[in-house]
């Protein structure tokens, strides 16, 4: 079909419907003419905003025409426009086009999520979409993109998690770009990105000259010409992702390496007008350097000074020297490979980009994503080269661990099960008939328990959270919710866990089912449970203790088991000489003695059987105590930390005057805590200095390298999972929680917790790990929204998220008041079964155009059975079925296709 004919069909068209020609419409005609007569690409460009409902319909049935037709391609744009279309046309237009659907650049802030939502699930013909909403905080493009080869999330601010599925149906997805989003976790974006099998070019952060995701020409140089880099002097480096967040002098290496490279003059701002002006003044002065974006709120949220930079001069300086010794190196390949990863490494530091999106700032965040993505080519706007391969998966092999306890490789459940009824204890490889260990813990009794743990955990990318519990009680006065504060898990019950709350309020609950155990009210005294601690030997017994210094030991036999309830009596109760400016208690290994600390620079000794206060310890350290903590077998021994950077050794069979040992962080020390056997100890100082000491000396045994954000109020707690081999730690102004191997040091997972509502930043008040269940532990999370609530957070690394849609099948699942768990109700009375085969052909149609017609099928056969209804068409009319509409996974979003 020629132009005119399709001129003509829309004209048509346009009579049946009974609209008027819009005359843009017909522009877009001739232009494609003159196209076609000047021997050009013909393409029609549709500018949505010149359009209204009426015109949709026409268009339509001329797009299904037009993959006929002499047009070679259209493009569709939908920016700000006074007018709104309806989103259900938009759709409907964009899909008419079913091979010459060029670009789709859809950059409107007011798409509403149902679009949006609609649009990931069914999916677009188109070959390149770019995509910016403030709407996207979790994406899930399963839908069919069978011919997409560009997606651009550029700006999408509110993006900080991609789904398990996402990109699902993407086969020849070559490039991708997500600069300035929120995207942050290494290990589930890695995960998702490993499934696209045409991946080559990615970037998370954009170089200053280049608008699109393919190699910079001036970078590639820099990278090619290693051994023409010399020390450095004159450049200002402005951030470095492998270090702190800094300023440094250095190098002019750089220009000279590259002089004829544009970059270098955007060294100087990541503003392009400011850019352009330092090209045309030919200048390299500054006086003023702008960051845009992320970065720049990196600065501003910083309240510390810059840490001290003679030691990374000192490593620029080595690095130099490490050059020279690699090229007269021919003897230990290994050695210059790390060599020439440090100066790789030195030279994209020296680089300042645009929009870089969180990730960005990882450690080894380029190493991890080139180690993980073996078929990227080209990483922001940076090509990979074959030596930089290599030196990365070395870098990722020191830094990271790919599955616990040194295994290389996945495993199924099933194997290892059998070789555990085989008696064997290791594996088979594929290609050989030989038994080989699968590692160093190959013949130990716990062999297997670690092998199914490290089959379960790299079967579980994504891990299950989910609240402890959700429940609220009313009062006759008010409406009123529980604000948990502090928690522990019961030492002997691995069901139970007692949480004291910001009310003053001692709750004892049985965290698998969610009921209450026990409860004992503030009796009017509103102030925080800050320290509770279990007896270990009388299983019963709980100590608390609250931040006006009052101390408790609580009969947990004699607490009832209901809300609103005012006290326990008092044979329940055992109270204490209070310690003023309370902050934490802990009890020894024999049950007979108990330590107290606060705001002050001592500590007080209680005997528990008598009730008395034995002693107080004054002058121990040089500032407050944040925590005291006896040893786990020990009746004598105890640590303490403070803001003083000291964490001291004390042994009560000699009077605490000296201490056994000192040893000292460099900033104030938040929490220490005993490794299970005593070996180590366990120390947490602000904005996330994490090592392990020896408990013999205080010797340091290990120093976990997390990044900081610079921020001296990011205080920092760590401790032991189940067992000594791994630990975990959580900031106060961070929302993620880091999985440490406590032997190598080396990272095993990041867990971000995310706030449920829109916009609402959550962060890590408190954890501990589950002593019960490996590679189980809880959180305990608050908001910076005073009236969003306080929760306390069970993650299981061993099961999958997907088994929160297991558990809530068949079940109604919705959060209620208090901690916010999804908890299991009771449903109202069940729609009447459906008629046979009435689901089955219902949900054929409702999912003809889904991406993952197997997934569809099933929540939708799911919803039919319950409701007995399903909406017609394929997206969208769920008003028709209001119960289909309503229901809502654990997730607390819409279940049904």
């Amino acid at each position: 079909m020629d132009i005119s004919s399709l001129q003509d069909w829309y004209l048509d068209s346009c009579k049946r419907h009974e609209v008027l020609p819009n005359s843009t419409v017909l522009s877009w005609f001739s232009k494609a003419k003159t196209q076609k007569s000047s021997q050009e690409k013909c393409k029609i460009v549709v500018s949505l905003k010149e359009l209204k409902d009426d015109d949709i319909p026409p268009l339509i049935d001329v797009f299904l025409a037009i993959d006929s037709s002499d047009i070679d391609a259209v493009d569709i744009l939908h920016h700000e426009s006074t007018y709104v279309l309806n989103e259900e046309y938009i759709l409907a237009l964009m899909n008419a086009i079913k091979l010459k659907l060029q670009l789709v650049d859809l950059n409107i802030a007011s798409l509403k999520k149902d679009f949006l939502r609609d649009l990931c699930n069914i999916g677009l013909p188109c070959h390149v979409l770019k995509l910016r909403s403030n709407h996207i905080k979790k994406l899930n493009m399963v839908g069919r993109f069978m011919q997409l080869d560009t997606l651009n999330l550029d700006f999408c601010t509110s993006l900080t998690t991609l789904q398990k599925d996402c990109f699902s149906c993407m086969p020849n997805l070559m490039r991708l770009s997500m600069c300035e989003t929120r995207v942050a976790n290494l290990w589930t974006t890695t995960a998702v990105l490993a499934k696209l099998p045409s991946l080559l070019e990615l970037r998370f952060q954009n170089c200053l000259c280049c608008k699109d995701t393919g190699p910079c020409c001036s970078s590639f140089s820099k990278i090619e010409n290693l051994e023409n880099v010399r020390p450095c002097s004159n450049v200002i480096n402005i951030c470095s992702y492998n270090d702190e967040l800094s300023v440094v002098t250095g190098c002019d290496t750089l220009l000279q390496a590259s002089s004829d490279d544009e970059t270098v003059i955007g060294l100087l701002s990541l503003q392009d007008p400011e850019v352009q002006r330092a090209k045309d003044s030919n200048s390299l002065e500054v006086d003023d350097v702008k960051l845009s974006g992320y970065l720049q709120n990196q600065l501003e949220a910083s309240t510390s000074p810059l840490p001290d930079l003679s030691e990374q001069n000192k490593l620029q300086n080595e690095s130099s020297y490490n050059i020279m010794q690699m090229q007269n190196n021919d003897e230990h390949p290994l050695h210059v490979q790390k060599l020439a990863l440090k100066n790789v490494t030195g030279i994209l530091n020296k680089d300042i980009w645009h929009h870089p999106s969180p990730i960005c700032f990882e450690k080894h965040y380029r190493e991890y994503m080139i180690a993980s993505l073996p078929r990227l080519e080209v990483l922001d706007n940076l090509p990979i080269t074959k030596l930089e391969r290599e030196t990365s998966k070395i870098t990722f092999s020191e830094y990271y661990e790919y599955l616990p306890y040194k295994h290389n490789s996945k495993e199924s459940v099933v194997n290892i099960l059998q070789n555990r009824e085989m008696g064997t204890n290791g594996i088979y490889c594929r290609n050989s008939s030989k038994l080989k260990q699968a590692y160093s813990y190959g013949k130990s009794q716990c062999f297997f328990s670690r092998s199914l743990s490290a089959a379960k955990f790299g079967s579980s990318t994504w891990p299950f959270l989910h609240p402890v519990s959700s429940f609220s009680h009313i009062s006759k006065e008010e409406n009123k919710r529980l604000r948990p504060r502090q928690f522990e898990y019961h030492p002997s019950s691995s069901s139970l866990m007692a949480f004291g709350t910001l009310d003053g309020e001692v709750v004892i609950i049985n965290h698998e089912t969610g009921n209450i155990v026990g409860y004992n009210s503030s009796i009017g005294m509103m102030n925080s449970v800050l320290g509770l601690c279990w007896l270990k030997k009388y299983p019963s017994k709980l100590l608390t203790g609250s931040d006006n210094g009052r101390l408790k030991l609580f009969d947990v036999n004699h607490m009832s088991a209901k809300l609103g309830v005012t006290s326990c009596s008092s044979d329940a109760v055992l109270t204490f000489e209070d310690f003023e400016q309370l902050t934490s208690v802990h009890i020894n290994s024999t049950d007979d003695q108990f330590l107290a600390s606060g705001y002050s620079k001592g500590v007080a000794l209680y005997d528990i059987s008598s009730g008395r206060r034995l002693q107080v310890f004054t002058d121990m350290h040089q500032e407050p105590i944040n925590v005291a903590k006896f040893a786990h077998h020990s009746p004598f021994m105890f640590a303490t930390s403070s803001f003083d950077k000291d964490v001291k050794m004390w042994d009560l069979r000699v009077r605490p005057e000296r201490p056994c040992f000192t040893a000292s962080s460099s900033r104030g020390n938040v929490m220490v805590c005993f490794s299970p056997d005593d070996h180590y100890l366990l120390v947490s100082a602000i904005d996330n200095e994490v090592r392990q000491l020896l408990a013999v000396d205080g010797r340091v045994h290990m120093n976990f390298n997390i990044n900081s954000t610079g921020s001296s109020h990011n205080y920092t707690r760590s401790y032991y999972l189940n067992g000594r081999d791994y630990i975990i730690s959580g900031s106060c102004d961070e929302h993620v929680v880091r999985i440490c191997c406590a032997q190598t040091g080396r990272r095993l997972k990041d867990v971000y917790i995310e706030g449920k509502e829109s916009g609402n930043s959550i962060f890590v008040q408190s954890l501990r790990g589950d002593p019960f269940r490996h590679f189980n532990f809880s959180v305990l999370t608050a908001s910076t929204r005073p009236t969003s609530k306080q929760e306390i957070i069970k993650v299981n690394l061993l099961a999958s998220s997907d088994y929160a849609d297991e558990i809530s099948h068949g079940q109604n699942i919705h959060p209620s008041s208090g901690l916010g768990e999804a908890v299991a109700t009771s449903a109202s009375p069940p729609a009447p079964m459906p008629p046979p085969g009435f689901c089955e052909s219902k949900c054929a149609v409702r999912c003809s155009k889904a991406g993952r017609q197997d997934r569809c099928l099933k929540y939708c056969g799911i919803c039919c059975r319950e409701c007995s209804c399903v909406p017609s068409g394929t997206y969208g009319n769920k008003s028709e079925c209001p119960c289909y509409a309503n229901l809502k996974n654990s997730k607390d979003q819409p279940k049904c296709p």
